[in-house]
């Protein structure tokens, strides 16, 4: 279990002014390996089938020169697995465990004069449901009813000693009022993450009214997007660091389309690691990639934020 003192140096990391990498896409990483990751569970699934797998992913983006891996909890929920006939306790078991994968990770690295962090990884609820509506958010739920189905899985991955949790992927300023009421109180800071088209969230709102949720939440230490295109990411970062004062984190796709009738990507990669050096000039402290970011480009980055 992580220390306060080494949560403590997170933030103080944070508030110093210095970028910090973060890793890239786990499922595209995972499937470089040979991993299927076609059913629900996504890459989820190799919490219970194959953990040493998701050990390795982590090391690979440390390796890479992430400073702070997101674990493979993002489609991680009680009532995901249970519809694989998993009991309470054992979900409680792989939450816990995706911390520790990653952390045993940090273990493995060989250049151990830096130090490293664990962000544990929590989806929106359109990711339990496996069916695009993460990408548009309006589930039909109350606030209230999002805060009861995200706290419990928070309070696990809380208890598992993250360094962070990562409150990602979140296409509707709703759900993220009810994370933001779930997390209040856990001992553990957060950061807050959007997928963003243009200036809005995915469910339409102005970001400024997005952003501007956690701007007096004390459990926030950063707010931004991901899952998005690198072209969004500009814009974003200008109206969180406006809007919130807090450091920014970004981690955009790689600028391909996802086909959902073929289940393939299409287009070209838009992403280059010398955009990043623009974003951390405008407020981004927490700069990494999500799908089809790999490893080679987690280099590109460190690259481009350590020589600046």
């Amino acid at each position: 279990m992580t220390s306060d003192t080494t949560r403590t140096t997170l933030v103080d990391a944070l508030a110093s002014g210095g970028p910090l990498v973060l890793d890239g896409g786990m499922s595209n990483q995972l499937e470089s390996a040979g991993h299927d990751l076609s059913d629900e569970l996504w890459s989820a699934r190799l919490l219970a089938e194959r953990p040493e797998a998701v050990t390795e992913a982590h090391l690979a983006y440390y390796e890479a020169g992430a400073d702070v891996a997101i674990t493979s909890s993002y489609q991680a929920t009680f009532e995901g697995f249970a519809k694989r006939g998993l009991s309470r306790e054992r979900v409680a078991e792989l939450l816990g465990l995706s911390v520790e994968l990653a952390r045993e990770a940090t273990r493995r690295v060989k250049d151990t004069s830096r130090p490293l962090w664990v962000a544990a990884s929590v989806g929106p609820y359109g990711a339990m449901l496996a069916d695009g509506s993460e990408y548009r958010g309006r589930y039909g739920l109350t606030v209230s009813e999002l805060e009861a189905f995200h706290r419990p899985r928070l309070e696990v991955l809380a208890a598992a000693g993250p360094d962070v949790l990562a409150l990602e992927t979140l296409p509707d300023a709703e759900e993220a009022e009810a994370l933001l009421r779930a997390v209040h109180g856990l001992g553990v800071p957060a950061w807050l993450s959007y997928t963003v088209a243009g200036d809005r969230t995915r469910a339409g709102q102005p970001l400024e009214e997005a952003f501007g949720l956690a701007a007096d939440v004390d459990e926030v230490v950063a707010v931004g997007v991901n899952c998005c295109a690198p072209e969004d990411v500009d814009g974003a970062v200008a109206v969180a660091a406006r809007v919130t004062g807090k450091p920014v984190v970004v981690y955009p796709n790689s600028g391909e389309a996802w086909d959902a009738g073929a289940r393939g990507w299409r287009g070209r990669s838009t992403f280059t690691p010398e955009q990043v050096t623009g974003w951390s000039g405008a407020g981004a402290r927490l700069i990494g990639g999500c799908c089809r970011v790999g490893p080679e480009a987690i280099t590109g980055i460190a690259g481009a934020l350590r020589g600046a």
